[in-house]
């Protein structure tokens, strides 16, 4: 009987192995992990084999040695199960080392400075407007206090204190935030309420005590470099262009969001994706200096291609708008146009800058935010049933995972208002603290690579003082 069990636990590897190879698109990365397999059955089936002969050596031994005898062949035979159900285990951790963490490159040289500990006096200060976000204060201040331990920020909170105080001791954070203020790493700044998200922008101009204007104020005052909110978009935006101003010759300031691209070093920058709705050929044309200089400063990429998203390659392809920002693009000498950009090589790393007007922009980007879990739904629903579908997914689950970290638009946290005088960083209203953390990274890294500095230097451009 066991014999023949193990006959059948070998038939049903080779057959797994045999599904595996025929599937095209794991067989590179699973090839390694189903030879650690099919070892490790190997071993087992051995162990099995010998336990098989113990018990028939036990059977024909009588009284007390034969019991004796037993318990080690059963002990043998668990040893065995052991092996066979690591065997996944084996493979997982020889795959670990033909695969790279698809972080950022950008996102991968913050965490290897955050790891180091910084002095005090070197660590930036982001105002943070902690009242923003559909589920604030909560988990504003959650991913704020983690931020403050990976990255060499400091934190001004800005919120209700007595609301925050009372949400922090709710949820057992209240020992962490007394001991980050004790720190001098974070410090509550007192405001009124929010600008809610169904309230007008021009809001923020009869009510200056709300979160988001006292934020403002702190990059104003240079009390803080940045200003990151997960609340309203445009009371961000509007508080932004009457408190800090925007860039000399610059129009309309365009919110600039990250995109994964095949390159896993390389994500594309986007804009506008939502400031604004109705553009002119000069909006789009300045869009395409702003990202420009963020892509060589941030990104480092030392010469950018732009791309302008169209419905063809052609020139004469698009809408009016269209047809006259590539006239403006392909005449502009101060960066590198790679003419028009269609849906479809948006993601494929061929452009680095991709600029659209913002109604276009936003439905590209709430598209994008669904394609990560859209997709893994899609392979668990394909993955097959049973027990070879349970293996399969020992196999397949972190490399699922990662490709979810690659989709998922809470590790990009946020948006860059690229165009106004001081750095601004806009979250999805549906933040959570993974979301705030990678916000606070972008904010640092833009401050870190002195953005300002360089998109001050566009004023000197002919184009933008005519």
């Amino acid at each position: 009987m066991e014999k023949d069990s193990s006959i059948k636990k070998s038939r049903a590897i080779r057959r797994l192995v045999i599904w595996y190879k025929r599937n095209s698109a794991v067989t590179s990365i699973v090839d390694t992990a189903a030879n650690s397999a099919v070892t490790a059955s190997n071993v087992a089936g051995n162990v099995v084999s010998g336990a098989g002969s113990v018990v028939s050596t036990a059977s024909n031994v009588a009284g007390n040695v034969a019991g004796n005898v037993v318990s080690s062949a059963e002990s043998v035979v668990n040893t065995a199960s052991n092996v066979v159900s690591s065997a996944s285990s084996i493979a997982k951790n020889t795959l670990q080392p033909l695969v790279f963490d698809p972080l950022k490159r950008l996102q991968n040289s913050d965490n290897l400075i955050s790891k180091e500990e910084v002095p005090n006096s070197e660590r930036i200060w982001i105002a943070v407007d902690g009242m923003g976000g559909d589920y604030a204060p909560v988990p504003i201040l959650e991913g704020c206090l983690d931020a403050i331990s990976r990255f060499p920020i400091n934190i001004k909170f800005v919120g209700k204190i007595e609301k925050v105080r009372y949400e922090a001791e709710r949820v057992g954070l209240i020992d962490l935030l007394k001991k980050e203020i004790d720190n001098n790493r974070l410090e509550l700044i007192d405001s009124g309420d929010p600008i809610g998200m169904n309230e007008e922008a021009t809001a923020v101009r009869k009510r200056k005590d709300a979160s988001i204007n006292v934020a403002m104020d702190l990059v104003k005052t240079n009390k803080a470099k940045a200003v990151y909110s997960a609340g309203n978009s445009g009371a961000l935006m509007a508080s932004a262009i009457f408190r800090i101003g925007r860039l000399k010759g610059i129009e309309r300031p365009a919110i600039g969001a990250l995109f994964p691209t095949r390159d896993q070093t390389r994500p594309v920058l986007v804009l506008d994706v939502g400031a604004n709705t109705d553009c002119k050929p000069s909006y789009l044309h300045q869009f395409a200096l702003l990202g420009d200089v963020y892509a060589k400063d941030v990104l480092q990429i030392e010469k950018p291609r732009i791309g302008l998203l169209n419905i063809g390659e052609e020139e004469c392809k698009g809408n009016d708008l269209s047809i006259k920002t590539f006239e403006l693009l392909s005449n502009e000498k101060s960066f590198n146009f790679g003419g028009n950009c269609e849906g479809r090589d948006v993601l494929s790393g061929d452009f680095d800058v991709v600029v659209c007007d913002g109604f276009t922009g936003n439905i590209l980007l709430k598209f994008l935010e669904s394609v990560g879990g859209v997709l893994l739904d899609i392979l668990r629903s394909e993955l097959p049933r049973g027990r070879r579908g349970k293996v399969g997914s020992a196999f397949l689950k972190s490399n699922l995972l990662r490709i979810k970290k690659r989709l998922d638009h809470a590790e990009h946290g946020g948006a860059l208002l690229l165009g106004v005088n001081g750095i601004c960083v806009i979250g999805h209203g549906s933040s959570k603290s993974l979301s705030v953390v990678s916000a606070l990274r972008l904010a640092h890294s833009a401050v870190n690579h002195n953005v300002m500095e360089n998109l001050n230097q566009l004023q000197k451009l002919q184009v933008l003082n005519s």
